[in-house]
């Protein structure tokens, strides 16, 4: 494992073959990704990066001014690689349709869950986002998450429980992570 420690940003842990929860703000917490189309944007750069630097992508979620990603890595070296590659491609174009002129990304933040119970916990987390922001009051009613494709692969029945089994989700807190 290798970390490396910022002074005035997260630090950031550098493991192979590992699951990690990544996190990524808006500057400013500014909804700049509002337009369904930049959600859709982002999750193309996400999907293209990750499949570059051959990281494997399991769940995620976008919101207006942050987005939620559960994944495993390949080379863990390659997580700021992954992350300037998403935030400068979709950065640029997310400029150009909202006409913003300051910075578009603030910062990310990474955790490698340590076992599947927390794993699971964070992938609960993640799913439950658009309902602890006001976006929804429903799960199935925000279509910017793996969600759907999950209760699809895994049933209806095995996601409740997930839910009901790992509730530590609702008190998990991340920093920054408080949109």
């Amino acid at each position: 494992m290798e970390r490396k420690d910022y002074l005035h940003n997260p630090t950031h842990i550098f493991m192979d073959d590992t699951p990690y929860f990544i996190t990524a703000a808006i500057y400013n917490k500014l909804p700049l990704l509002k337009d369904s189309q930049l959600k859709t944007l982002l999750l193309t750069c996400i999907r293209s990066a990750f499949e570059r630097y051959e990281w494997e992508l399991h769940h995620w979620v976008i919101l207006d001014n942050h987005y939620h990603l559960l994944g495993k890595s390949r080379n863990g070296q390659d997580l700021t690689k992954i992350i300037r590659e998403v935030h400068s491609v979709s950065g640029f174009h997310i400029k150009k349709t909202t006409q913003v002129q300051q910075l578009v990304w603030w910062n990310y933040w990474d955790y490698c869950p340590r076992n599947e119970e927390d794993y699971l916990m964070h992938l609960n987390y993640l799913f439950n986002n658009p309902i602890k922001h006001r976006y929804v009051d429903n799960l199935n009613d925000y279509s910017f998450s793996s969600f759907h494709s999950y209760v699809e692969s895994q049933g209806r029945e095995t996601v409740v429980k997930q839910f009901k089994e790992y509730s530590g989700y609702k008190d998990l807190y991340h920093g920054e992570d408080d949109f």
